[in-house]
Protein backbone atom coordinates (compact mmCIF):
# COMPACT_ATOMS: atom_id res chain seq x y z
CA UNK A 1 0.00 0.00 0.00
CA UNK A 2 2.49 2.36 0.90
CA UNK A 3 4.40 1.26 -2.61
CA UNK A 4 1.18 2.71 -4.28
CA UNK A 5 1.12 5.55 -2.03
CA UNK A 6 5.18 6.31 -3.47
CA UNK A 7 4.38 6.09 -6.42
CA UNK A 8 1.44 7.95 -6.70
CA UNK A 9 3.27 11.01 -5.28
CA UNK A 10 6.26 10.13 -7.67
CA UNK A 11 3.67 11.26 -10.49
CA UNK A 12 1.83 13.53 -9.68
CA UNK A 13 5.67 15.24 -8.79
CA UNK A 14 6.94 14.82 -12.09
CA UNK A 15 4.16 15.39 -14.19
CA UNK A 16 4.01 18.20 -17.17
CA UNK A 17 1.62 20.71 -15.80
CA UNK A 18 0.03 22.89 -18.15
CA UNK A 19 -3.02 25.12 -18.54
CA UNK A 20 -5.62 26.05 -21.31
CA UNK A 21 -8.74 27.95 -22.22
CA UNK A 22 -11.58 26.15 -22.01
CA UNK A 23 -12.39 25.88 -26.13
CA UNK A 24 -9.69 23.30 -26.26
CA UNK A 25 -10.60 21.23 -22.60
CA UNK A 26 -12.28 18.46 -24.03
CA UNK A 27 -10.18 18.15 -27.03
CA UNK A 28 -6.64 17.88 -24.39
CA UNK A 29 -8.56 15.63 -22.47
CA UNK A 30 -9.25 12.79 -25.01
CA UNK A 31 -5.64 13.73 -26.67
CA UNK A 32 -3.49 13.68 -23.77
CA UNK A 33 -5.50 10.43 -22.13
CA UNK A 34 -3.61 8.93 -25.58
CA UNK A 35 -0.51 10.48 -25.05
CA UNK A 36 0.12 9.14 -21.73
CA UNK A 37 -0.96 5.26 -22.63
CA UNK A 38 1.68 5.76 -25.50
CA UNK A 39 4.71 7.38 -23.29
CA UNK A 40 4.08 6.19 -19.63
CA UNK A 41 4.10 10.04 -18.74
CA UNK A 42 1.80 11.85 -16.99
CA UNK A 43 0.14 15.41 -17.71
CA UNK A 44 -1.55 17.41 -15.47
CA UNK A 45 -4.06 20.13 -17.42
CA UNK A 46 -6.21 22.75 -16.12
CA UNK A 47 -8.91 24.48 -18.37
CA UNK A 48 -10.28 27.64 -17.05
CA UNK A 49 -11.11 30.82 -18.81
CA UNK A 50 -8.60 31.81 -21.17
CA UNK A 51 -8.49 35.49 -19.97
CA UNK A 52 -7.61 34.03 -16.50
CA UNK A 53 -5.07 31.55 -17.89
CA UNK A 54 -3.25 34.09 -19.60
CA UNK A 55 -2.84 36.47 -15.99
CA UNK A 56 -1.89 33.56 -14.33
CA UNK A 57 0.86 33.03 -16.41
CA UNK A 58 1.88 36.38 -17.12
CA UNK A 59 2.30 36.53 -12.78
CA UNK A 60 4.38 33.90 -13.00
CA UNK A 61 2.52 30.73 -12.15
CA UNK A 62 4.93 27.48 -12.64
CA UNK A 63 3.36 25.77 -15.85
CA UNK A 64 5.19 23.32 -18.35
CA UNK A 65 3.02 24.31 -21.09
CA UNK A 66 -0.01 26.48 -22.21
CA UNK A 67 -2.59 26.29 -24.82
CA UNK A 68 -4.42 29.43 -25.87
CA UNK A 69 -5.24 31.39 -28.63
CA UNK A 70 -2.30 32.54 -31.08
CA UNK A 71 -2.35 36.06 -30.38
CA UNK A 72 -2.22 35.24 -26.45
CA UNK A 73 0.58 32.85 -27.07
CA UNK A 74 2.37 35.24 -28.80
CA UNK A 75 2.27 37.93 -26.12
CA UNK A 76 3.64 35.19 -23.53
CA UNK A 77 6.42 34.95 -26.35
CA UNK A 78 7.02 38.26 -26.56
CA UNK A 79 6.80 38.32 -22.41
CA UNK A 80 9.47 36.02 -22.34
CA UNK A 81 6.87 33.55 -20.89
CA UNK A 82 6.97 30.76 -23.62
CA UNK A 83 10.19 30.15 -25.49
CA UNK A 84 9.77 31.56 -28.98
CA UNK A 85 10.76 28.43 -30.84
CA UNK A 86 8.21 26.28 -29.33
CA UNK A 87 5.02 27.47 -30.66
CA UNK A 88 3.11 24.86 -32.30
CA UNK A 89 -0.45 25.84 -33.76
CA UNK A 90 -2.60 22.97 -33.03
CA UNK A 91 -6.59 23.20 -34.37
CA UNK A 92 -8.57 26.02 -36.13
CA UNK A 93 -11.90 26.59 -34.00
CA UNK A 94 -15.19 28.42 -35.62
CA UNK A 95 -18.12 30.00 -33.66
CA UNK A 96 -21.52 28.41 -33.85
CA UNK A 97 -25.09 29.76 -32.02
CA UNK A 98 -27.04 27.93 -29.78
CA UNK A 99 -30.30 28.09 -28.22
CA UNK A 100 -31.84 26.38 -25.14
CA UNK A 101 -33.58 23.04 -26.34
CA UNK A 102 -36.89 23.15 -27.88
CA UNK A 103 -36.82 27.01 -28.24
CA UNK A 104 -37.90 28.12 -31.90
CA UNK A 105 -34.68 28.34 -34.17
CA UNK A 106 -34.38 31.72 -35.77
CA UNK A 107 -32.88 31.71 -39.28
CA UNK A 108 -29.22 31.86 -39.70
CA UNK A 109 -28.39 31.72 -42.88
CA UNK A 110 -26.54 34.47 -43.93
CA UNK A 111 -24.98 38.09 -42.24
CA UNK A 112 -28.99 39.45 -42.10
CA UNK A 113 -30.23 36.82 -41.06
CA UNK A 114 -28.11 36.78 -38.05
CA UNK A 115 -28.44 40.51 -37.46
CA UNK A 116 -32.54 40.45 -37.56
CA UNK A 117 -31.75 37.03 -35.35
CA UNK A 118 -29.75 38.87 -33.00
CA UNK A 119 -32.27 42.28 -32.96
CA UNK A 120 -35.17 39.75 -32.19
CA UNK A 121 -33.34 38.07 -29.42
CA UNK A 122 -34.41 39.19 -25.37
CA UNK A 123 -31.32 38.11 -24.28
CA UNK A 124 -27.94 36.91 -25.83
CA UNK A 125 -24.29 36.13 -24.90
CA UNK A 126 -21.03 35.29 -25.78
CA UNK A 127 -17.46 34.42 -24.53
CA UNK A 128 -14.88 36.50 -22.67
CA UNK A 129 -12.07 35.08 -25.38
CA UNK A 130 -11.30 36.23 -29.04
CA UNK A 131 -14.83 35.26 -30.63
CA UNK A 132 -16.36 37.55 -28.23
CA UNK A 133 -14.21 40.55 -28.81
CA UNK A 134 -14.98 40.02 -32.56
CA UNK A 135 -18.74 39.27 -32.33
CA UNK A 136 -18.74 42.89 -30.07
CA UNK A 137 -16.99 44.23 -33.17
CA UNK A 138 -19.31 42.97 -35.39
CA UNK A 139 -22.23 44.16 -33.58
CA UNK A 140 -20.84 47.64 -33.50
CA UNK A 141 -20.75 47.10 -37.65
CA UNK A 142 -23.54 46.49 -37.84
CA UNK A 143 -24.71 49.60 -35.91
CA UNK A 144 -26.46 47.50 -32.93
CA UNK A 145 -24.15 48.03 -30.56
CA UNK A 146 -26.22 50.39 -28.55
CA UNK A 147 -29.55 48.72 -28.84
CA UNK A 148 -28.40 45.82 -27.85
CA UNK A 149 -26.36 46.43 -24.71
CA UNK A 150 -28.47 46.03 -21.89
CA UNK A 151 -29.20 42.32 -23.61
CA UNK A 152 -26.00 41.17 -23.50
CA UNK A 153 -25.46 38.80 -20.64
CA UNK A 154 -21.41 38.49 -20.15
CA UNK A 155 -20.77 34.58 -19.43
CA UNK A 156 -18.08 34.50 -16.84
CA UNK A 157 -14.46 33.72 -17.51
CA UNK A 158 -14.36 29.27 -17.36
CA UNK A 159 -18.46 29.15 -18.03
CA UNK A 160 -19.78 28.18 -21.40
CA UNK A 161 -22.03 30.22 -22.53
CA UNK A 162 -23.74 26.80 -23.31
CA UNK A 163 -24.61 27.00 -19.85
CA UNK A 164 -26.71 29.97 -19.58
CA UNK A 165 -28.09 28.48 -22.62
CA UNK A 166 -29.49 25.44 -21.60
CA UNK A 167 -30.93 26.70 -18.14
CA UNK A 168 -32.91 29.81 -19.87
CA UNK A 169 -30.62 32.60 -18.67
CA UNK A 170 -30.38 33.70 -22.22
CA UNK A 171 -32.01 33.24 -25.63
CA UNK A 172 -29.44 32.87 -28.17
CA UNK A 173 -25.65 31.89 -27.13
CA UNK A 174 -22.67 32.34 -29.45
CA UNK A 175 -19.27 30.00 -28.80
CA UNK A 176 -16.62 28.37 -30.03
CA UNK A 177 -18.56 24.90 -31.93
CA UNK A 178 -15.97 22.57 -29.75
CA UNK A 179 -17.27 24.07 -26.55
CA UNK A 180 -21.19 23.99 -27.20
CA UNK A 181 -20.96 20.23 -29.37
CA UNK A 182 -21.61 18.00 -26.45
CA UNK A 183 -23.43 20.15 -23.55
CA UNK A 184 -26.89 19.02 -22.51
CA UNK A 185 -29.90 20.81 -22.97
CA UNK A 186 -29.10 23.42 -26.11
CA UNK A 187 -29.84 22.84 -29.63
CA UNK A 188 -27.24 24.18 -31.80
CA UNK A 189 -28.47 26.34 -34.90
CA UNK A 190 -24.88 25.55 -36.63
CA UNK A 191 -22.16 27.84 -37.58
CA UNK A 192 -21.60 31.53 -38.51
CA UNK A 193 -22.79 31.97 -42.11
CA UNK A 194 -18.73 32.27 -43.75
CA UNK A 195 -19.24 35.82 -44.55
CA UNK A 196 -19.09 36.72 -40.58
CA UNK A 197 -17.61 33.11 -39.54
CA UNK A 198 -14.97 34.21 -36.81
CA UNK A 199 -12.04 31.30 -36.36
CA UNK A 200 -9.60 31.13 -33.84
CA UNK A 201 -6.51 29.18 -33.96
CA UNK A 202 -5.44 27.60 -30.62
CA UNK A 203 -1.90 27.03 -30.48
CA UNK A 204 0.35 25.82 -27.52
CA UNK A 205 4.11 26.43 -26.42
CA UNK A 206 6.95 25.27 -23.82
CA UNK A 207 7.21 27.61 -20.72
CA UNK A 208 10.54 29.28 -20.85
CA UNK A 209 10.87 28.32 -16.69
CA UNK A 210 9.74 24.65 -17.31
CA UNK A 211 12.40 21.58 -16.63
CA UNK A 212 10.50 19.48 -18.70
CA UNK A 213 10.57 20.89 -22.34
CA UNK A 214 11.87 17.74 -24.17
CA UNK A 215 8.13 16.10 -22.28
CA UNK A 216 6.30 19.13 -23.97
CA UNK A 217 7.71 18.60 -26.93
CA UNK A 218 7.38 15.41 -27.10
CA UNK A 219 3.53 16.08 -26.20
CA UNK A 220 3.25 18.89 -28.77
CA UNK A 221 4.87 16.57 -31.54
CA UNK A 222 1.47 14.22 -30.57
CA UNK A 223 -1.36 16.66 -30.07
CA UNK A 224 -0.19 17.86 -34.08
CA UNK A 225 0.29 14.12 -35.12
CA UNK A 226 -1.83 13.24 -38.29
CA UNK A 227 -3.53 10.66 -35.81
CA UNK A 228 -4.74 12.63 -33.77
CA UNK A 229 -6.76 14.90 -36.91
CA UNK A 230 -10.60 12.28 -36.07
CA UNK A 231 -10.33 13.27 -32.70
CA UNK A 232 -10.12 16.66 -33.44
CA UNK A 233 -12.59 17.04 -36.34
CA UNK A 234 -15.00 14.96 -33.64
CA UNK A 235 -14.58 17.66 -31.00
CA UNK A 236 -15.84 20.99 -33.88
CA UNK A 237 -12.42 21.72 -34.80
CA UNK A 238 -10.20 21.48 -37.55
CA UNK A 239 -6.14 20.92 -38.05
CA UNK A 240 -4.19 23.99 -38.28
Amino acid sequence: MQNQANTSAVAVTSAVRGISSMATRQLLTELIAGFERQSGLFVQMESVGGVDAAKRVQAGEAFDVVVLASDAIDKLIASNHIAADSKVDLVRSSVAVAVRAGAAHPDISSEAAVRAAVLAAQSLSYSTGPSGVALAKLFERWGIAETIKDRIVQAPPGVPVGTLVARGDVELGFQQLSELISLQGIDLLGGLPLEIQIITTFSAGVCTGSDKADTVRALLAYLNATEATPVKIAQGMEPA
